[in-house]
């Protein structure tokens, strides 16, 4: 897993290396060479520089360059530096580098390369005047942009922006920023690497997973092994008006191919008759419904779940009923099982008192997006997309569960552990996937513990899912059956043996 820092715990780390004995000039130099390498330097390039040390690494990069033969162009925004960066400006000048000031008439059209060097990771708010001037000279260059560090305009905290440069590759110093992967990163960054200068990070924020990281979960299976090893689970959702008995039934089965034994699906009696011809390997469970189809809080129903159950996956597509608060209720006091609460599971525990959260016996998982999370929390949008990481964590270590923040990077984080997946693609904003999502989850936690690992493996699956789903169909017509079908193939990448 690679360490992911917010700003504040960069700047430390910055400050203790340097106080350590490492100089600014020195890190400053070792960034410049960490761009050089992370990319094939062909024709033309100009690196367009604000006034900081990202500036700087920019002035580091134009020497590098000239050294090796190639043609380079400083392009700044203003005559002001720092300290370090003056004294790589200054041999700049000195090896005949050739400098323009910016002005709105200049083009970037005669540059085979444009690299962004204006703002660092620090920035917050939106950019103004002259450098928002420049960020739409680079966008609408057409030429290959790379940022140094992180995309001008972009949160380095919260990929926030409401106009940032739009890179073909970004180069990390250092570590990754939680900015890189949080809010537009994964609309204006088209690939990211990271180099490391020798600055030793103690504290990493969060850590982002990659297909490597879950062995642990998705392991071999013996050959002697049978279902009740893979544990019996329960998709428990769907109403009247929100019957969709296909997309009901794939539930039950992606639950099935992430894993687990056997899996049950719970429903309204009166869409039972509905769902039952597309279930196939599942089981159905009717339970009594109202007479708005809903449904009903059945005491001795939900006792037999809890007692053959490994996870409960609890809110698909049930609508809004009195009776689901006390369904909800039930399951929180008187189990002691897995339970992913998601979509009106979510609506419900909203309205009704948080703590009991903190009391039950059960292993929760709460699956989010933005909005479900405001409900959920009383934080608006606005507030929760500043820090997402953190007002994930507070949540989670107050009452005492697994979140699950959905987005276009997910957040996933037990308040102590923090886990990252940037996985998952444009086609995937469809309705369904998020309870395909929880299906998944079911069924890893039919024979895996609940953990933030656990969690994370799940929307890394649905993620990947996805984007092969996307591949397969295109970005604009993908469904959420056909991230389902695509479940088996994203868990046949993950469990793959790499050779040599």
């Amino acid at each position: 897993m690679q360490p992911i820092v917010d700003v504040e715990t960069m700047r430390a780390c910055d400050a203790a290396t340097i106080a350590g004995g490492v100089s600014g000039r020195e890190l400053m130099w070792r960034a410049g060479e960490g761009i050089l390498g992370a990319h094939e330097w062909t024709g033309k390039t100009a690196i367009v520089c604000g006034s900081g040390n990202n500036a700087g690494d920019g002035y580091v990069l134009a020497l590098l360059l000239r050294e090796r033969g190639k043609d380079v162009t400083l392009i700044l925004l203003e005559e002001r530096f720092s300290e370090d960066g003056r004294y790589y400006y200054d041999r700049c000048l000195d090896a005949g580098i050739e400098r323009i000031l910016y002005d709105s008439s200049i083009e970037l059209s005669d540059y085979d390369t444009i690299v962004d060097c204006i703002l660092g990771t620090g920035f917050r708010g939106d950019v103004t005047g002259r450098v928002a001037e420049a960020i739409h000279t680079i966008n609408r260059s057409g030429k290959t942009v790379i940022c140094a560090d992180i995309n001008s305009g972009l949160g380095g905290d919260n990929g926030q922006g409401a106009l940032c440069v739009r890179s073909d590759l970004t180069v990390s110093v250092g570590t990754y920023k939680a900015g890189l992967f949080l809010g537009r990163a994964k609309e204006v960054i088209g690939a990211r690497k990271n180099v490391d200068i020798g600055i030793a990070i103690p504290t990493p924020h969060a850590f982002l997973t990659a297909q490597s990281d879950f062995g642990e979960i998705l392991t071999p299976r013996r050959a002697d092994s049978h279902k009740g090893d893979y544990g019996y689970v329960c998709v428990m959702g769907g109403s009247r008006e929100y019957a969709g008995a296909v997309k009901l039934a794939n539930l039950s089965a992606v639950a099935l191919r992430a894993g687990c034994g056997v899996s049950q699906l719970a429903v309204p009696e009166a869409i039972a008759n509905a769902v039952a011809p597309h279930l196939l390997e599942s089981t159905l469970l009717p339970i009594p419904s109202d007479e708005t189809g809903h449904m009903q809080y059945c005491p001795d129903v939900l006792d037999g779940l809890l007692s053959r159950m490994q996870s409960i996956a609890v809110g698909m597509g049930w609508g809004s009923a009195d009776s689901h608060a006390k369904i909800l209720t039930h399951l929180l006091q008187n189990g002691s099982l897995s339970l992913v609460i998601d979509a009106d599971g979510l609506n419900t525990l909203s309205r009704m008192e948080l703590s009991i959260l903190k009391t039950t016996a059960c292993r929760v998982v709460l699956t989010p997006h933005l909005k479900e999370f405001e409900r959920l929390s009383g934080i608006p949008i606005k507030e929760i997309l500043n820090d997402p990481i953190r007002h994930a964590q507070a949540f989670a270590k107050t009452y005492g569960i697994c979140l699950l923040l959905k987005g276009a990077c997910t957040v996933v984080t037990d308040g102590e552990i923090t886990l990252l997946v940037d996985r998952g693609c444009a086609g995937m904003a469809t309705a369904g996937s998020g309870d395909v999502l929880s299906g998944i989850l079911a069924g890893l936690l039919g024979y895996a513990p609940v953990s933030p690992l656990t969690v994370a493996c799940g929307a890394y699956i649905a993620g990947l899912a996805g984007e092969l789903a996307q591949e397969a169909v295109n970005p604009i017509s993908v469904l959420a059956s056909d991230t389902v079908a695509h479940v088996g193939a994203a868990i046949s990448k993950m469990t793959e043996k790499k050779t040599v």
